[in-house]
């Protein structure tokens, strides 16, 4: 997402009577930049929280390469929606495809067999000051993107009229 959920066209919901547990998987690595990631997608959930029932599980992993492994473990104990926070920064070797391959990989492999929403809410980028500019300077703040997808999704599956 290039700019900010809130300058896109939302979707016609109404929040509901619903609890829902939301994960938040953050990694460690590059942790100057994802814990404004986390930082953002915590105001989001907090800013929400009065108007819809809300309890936030977090996990802390050493780097994105085991996102989707603990967005598993969040799956397994009942959250509704898992919200993974990395940042991967391209280096002199190939080392940046195969994490950042991986990642994508196993967040949608997930979204997909647990049938929930799985965000993507990994930064990768070519440089740190592209990383600062996504994590809460000119570009916005990824991590509070990524927390109103996982709103949006959860309240946009609860309107289904089926």
């Amino acid at each position: 997402m290039a700019t900010s959920l809130s300058s896109s066209p939302q979707p016609s919901f109404s929040y509901d009577q619903n609890h829902y547990r939301i994960g938040i998987v953050t990694a460690a690595w590059n942790h100057h930049i994802t814990s404004l990631l986390r930082q953002g997608a915590l105001d989001t959930l907090i800013e929400t929280h009065s108007q819809q029932s809300l309890e936030i599980v977090e996990l802390s992993v050493p780097g994105a390469f085991e996102i989707p492994t603990a967005a598993q473990w969040l799956f397994e104990k009942d959250c509704d929606a898992v919200i993974n926070l990395g940042c991967v920064i391209k280096g002199d070797t190939p080392h940046f495809d195969y994490v950042c391959n991986a990642v994508t990989d196993g967040i949608g492999q997930l979204a997909l067999k647990f049938s929930k929403p799985c965000i993507f809410g990994i930064i990768t980028t070519n440089t740190e000051q592209q990383a600062f500019d996504r994590a809460g300077g000119s570009l916005g703040n990824k991590g509070a993107e990524a927390a109103e997808a996982a709103l949006w999704m959860l309240l946009s599956k609860s309107n289904l009229d089926f």
